[in-house]
C-alpha cells in the first residue's frame, strides 16, 4: 500500500469506545472541524467516519460472540460497509476490508511495537504525515483486565510521542486518562 497523499497535513480525529468519546460529540456540536474521522471497531456503526480500524479478523465477529456487545453492530458493519476498514486479514464476506500496511509502517517507522487497534491507527496517522491528531474515547479504563489496559495505554502513548517527535500536533479528549489528560494541572 502506498501512503495516502490527501492525509499529508490533514487534521484527524480518532474515536474509540471509551467514555471520553462524548468529548468528540461535544467538539463536533461546537463546530470543531476534522478533515477525516477514523472510527475504532464498533464506533464505526454509530458515528459518521471516513475510515475504520479493526485489527481483529472479521471471523471474530462473524463466527463467534467473542466480542460481546460489539458483535451485532460489527457484523452489520462488516457485511455492508464499503470501507475502508483496515484489518489484519481479508475476508470475502466483507466488501470493505483493506489490508493494514503493517510491513510498510514497521519498515518506515523502524518500529514494530503495535499491540492494539488504536495504536495501529495512530501509527497510520504518523506514517501518512498528518498534521494534527485528536484522540477521543481512548481511555483504557478496563476494570477486569488491568494488564491489557496498561499495555494498550502504554503502546498508544508511545505512538503519540512518536507523532509529537515528528511535529504532529496531538490532542487528547479532556476526560481521557491517555497522556494523563484528565489529571488536573
Amino acid at each position: 500500500m502506498e501512503k495516502i497523499e490527501s492525509l499529508k497535513g490533514a487534521t484527524i480525529a480518532i474515536v474509540g469506545m471509551g467514555k471520553s468519546w462524548f468529548d468528540y460529540n461535544l467538539a463536533k456540536s461546537h463546530g470543531t472541524y476534522f478533515d477525516e474521522v477514523w472510527a475504532i471497531n464498533a464506533v464505526g456503526s454509530v458515528i459518521y467516519h471516513d475510515r475504520v480500524f479493526m485489527m481483529d479478523p472479521a471471523s471474530r465477529f462473524l463466527e463467534s460472540d467473542d466480542a460481546g456487545g460489539q458483535t451485532t453492530s460489527m457484523v452489520e458493519m462488516l457485511l455492508n460497509h464499503e470501507g475502508p476498514i483496515y484489518t489484519c486479514q481479508l475476508d470475502d464476506r466483507c466488501p470493505g476490508l483493506v489490508d493494514y500496511p503493517v510491513h510498510e509502517i514497521v519498515r518506515d517507522t523502524n518500529c514494530h511495537y503495535l499491540n492494539n487497534t488504536v495504536a495501529y491507527a495512530i501509527a497510520f496517522a504518523l506514517w501518512n504525515k498528518v498534521s494534527h491528531l485528536t484522540v477521543f474515547g481512548v481511555d483504557f479504563t478496563y476494570k477486569t483486565n488491568m494488564h491489557f489496559a496498561e499495555s494498550g495505554k502504554a503502546c498508544c502513548e508511545f505512538w503519540l510521542a512518536k507523532c509529537m517527535e515528528n511535529n504532529i500536533n496531538v490532542s487528547v479528549a479532556p476526560r481521557s486518562n491517555l497522556l494523563e489528560t484528565n489529571v488536573d494541572i
